[in-house]
This record gives C-alpha cells, structure tokens and sequence, in this order.
C-alpha cells in the first residue's frame, strides 16, 4: 500500500538553513524511492485559512518513507537543518 510523507512548515527560523536541508534532502528522498507530488505554499487556504509551506511525497509503502527517513543521507538533511524550521511532519498511509 502506497503511503505519502506530509511536512508542513510552521515557521521558518532560518532560510539558509531550509535551502541546505532542502538542497539535500530531495536528492536522498528521490533515491529512496520517493515522488514529490505537491511542494509550497498554498494557492487556496480554507477553514483556518494557514499558508505554510506543505511538502507531499508518495512513497510505495508506510516501511519505504520509514526507511527513506531512518536513512543516512536524510539524517545528513536533517543535521543541516538544525533548527531552522517548526515543521509537523508525518507518515500517512494511502487509501486502496
């Protein structure tokens, strides 16, 4: 069963910060195996209306986002991030 990687950015403490991490997390995301279906900020908000940066990647199952995220080269991204972004961040399951 597919399943999809949901960040979305509460805030952004430091840009630099978020375009080292962005610059090598897509790459180690990508070779693990993941698709990035949606990626920015919102054209249209609804209900409470918040305009975050949300982050959609497809993955081929809850156990390759797990993998993709447990990685080596992803936990390099998120050493470079350190801090510069309030994000949520989850693992949702597909629907078939």
């Amino acid at each position: 069963m597919s399943a999809y990687w949901i960040s979305v950015y509460k805030e952004i403490v430091d840009e630099a910060k978020v375009a080292a991490y962005a610059e090598l997390a897509g790459p180690a995301l990508q070779d693990a195996g993941g698709t990035y279906i949606a990626r920015g900020l919102p054209e249209l908000t609804y209900e409470s209306g918040e305009k975050t940066r949300t982050v959609v990647i497809a993955f081929d199952s809850v156990e390759a986002a797990r993998t993709a995220h447990e990685s080596p080269a992803y936990q390099e991204a998120l050493a470079a991030l350190d801090g510069g972004a309030v994000r949520d961040m989850r693992i949702v399951p597909g629907v078939e």
